[in-house]
Order: structure tokens, then sequence, then C-alpha cells
């Protein structure tokens, strides 16, 4: 049975690509259909009825062609444009960060209900405030069991043995934690704390109610970082992009502080 020509669905757009002098290409992350493309045609002019519906981190109801190549977008309508979020340059940069990390572990058309809504879950978090290091961290262990990356926190990858309360180590080619005995034998690895890999364990194993709950300080905070993005850059092979401009924001954000000290 042939799929019928138009159709609709709830998307979060997490890429935009200019296309000729008007439109776009975008890329369309939904609940059933998986990682989408459209042509937005026209959507770069300023009269355009659709381009308000259709920005990067928007969640919108979107009506769709079906072409040869590629879709066409016929009409979107905004369920939740993130106002807050996108008032905010370090909350922007949170959230491009969190759907370039969608964009590059998804494959097209490959269903993950519980992936859109741990996006869609995430960016209604930046909005709320609190500890975004802390949600990010959130995200990036519940994605990479999403999309079958789940890294191993209780017990040694190479010995099998439940970690004790001591100075272990992640290893990112073996896809978790090594004991003191075995990180010896084997390839690189990051030492964490052991308040650095029961904080790991408690964001793995629940909600972002769960983030409500932590304080965080800064030198935990960053050896938390540095173990996820090492994590990431060995799976990916590459840098996350849009990791450069968290640290720039963070950055001028630092130096702003010890300029008014």
């Amino acid at each position: 049975m042939s799929k019928p020509r138009n159709y609709q669905t709830e998307a979060i757009i997490i890429k935009k690509t200019k296309l000729g002098e008007a439109d776009r290409i975008l890329t369309l992350y939904t609940p059933h259909l998986g990682k989408i493309q459209g042509v937005a045609k026209g959507v770069r002019r300023p009269r355009s009825k659709l381009s308000g519906h259709l920005e990067v981190l928007t969640y919108s109801l979107v009506s769709l062609a079906r072409g040869r190549n590629i879709d066409t977008i016929t009409g979107s309508q905004t369920i939740n444009g993130f106002l807050k979020l996108k008032e905010d340059l370090e909350l922007i940069s949170h959230a491009l960060y969190v759907t370039e990390l969608v964009n590059q572990f998804t494959a097209d058309h490959i269903e993950n209900y519980s992936l859109f809504q741990l996006l869609l879950k995430t960016m209604e978090q930046l909005c709320l405030g609190g500890d975004n290091e802390l949600v990010l961290r959130h995200f990036e262990l519940h994605m990479l069991g999403e999309v079958g990356y789940r890294p191993q926190l209780h017990q040694c990858v190479s010995c099998r043995v439940p970690l004790a309360a001591t100075a272990n180590s992640f290893c990112p080619s073996a896809g978790g934690m090594l004991c003191p005995n075995c990180r010896q034998s084997q390839p690189p690895s990051d030492p964490i704390s052991v308040n650095g890999l029961k904080v790991l364990r408690y964001l793995q194993e629940g909600g972002y109610s769960n983030t409500s709950r932590l304080k965080l300080n800064r030198e935990l905070s960053r050896e938390l970082e540095e173990v996820m993005r090492n994590y990431l850059k060995y799976l990916l092979e590459r840098e996350v992009k849009s990791a450069a401009w968290l640290d720039s924001l963070r950055e001028q954000t630092e130096q702003g502080r010890t300029a008014l000290l």
C-alpha cells in the first residue's frame, strides 16, 4: 500500500542549511519518523509566513508533501517556541549542543520515541533554570543509552568485578569503568573520583528530578564534563562542534566575574 502524498508530524527543528537564494533544508527530529529532512521553500524571504515556525530549536506541527529525493514542507504551526531559551546565549548554546548530539548519533528514518521525548524534556528543562551542566550530563547519559552506547558504571568492563569505592577510571574505547588493577593493562582512561562516579550513576538511573537535588562544585562539574566529552569524542571520532561555543561563553562569563572582584 502506497503512502499518502501529504502528511503531518510533530517535530523539533534541530538543524538548518541554506539552499539557493531563499530556501532552506531543515533537519527535523520527530516522535515516530525519526530524523527526517524537508525543503522549506521561500522561508528565508522577509515575508515568509513559515519562517517563525521553522526556526531551529522550535517544536512544531509540520506538514509535508513527499518528493522524489526530499520532501517539501508545506506548512507549520508552533507548539512550543522555547522563547525563554532563545533569549539567552548560554541557554541557546546548551540547546544547540543537545540537538547536535541528536543529529550526530541518529540515522535518518529510524523511529526512537524515547529519544524524542528526552530531547523535548531536555529543552523544557533548560528553560526552567538551574544547573544546566547537570542537565547536559543527564541528557548525554540517557541519549547514549537510547542509541546503544550506555556506559557501564557499576562494574569493571575488563574483569567484571563490582567497583569498590575508590578512584576508578573510565575507558572510552571499552565503554565503561576500569578498576585500578585493570587500568594498567587497558587503553588510556580518565580517572574518576568516588563522588564523580556516584553522580554519573545517579544521573544515569533517574529522571530530571534528580538533577535539582544535586549541588556540584566547579571542580566536580568539570571532571564529569571531561569524562563525557572524551567518550563522545571517541564514539564520534571528532569533537562536538558546539562544545567549543559552550567553552567560549563560559570563559567570557568567568572573565566577567573575575573583573568584578
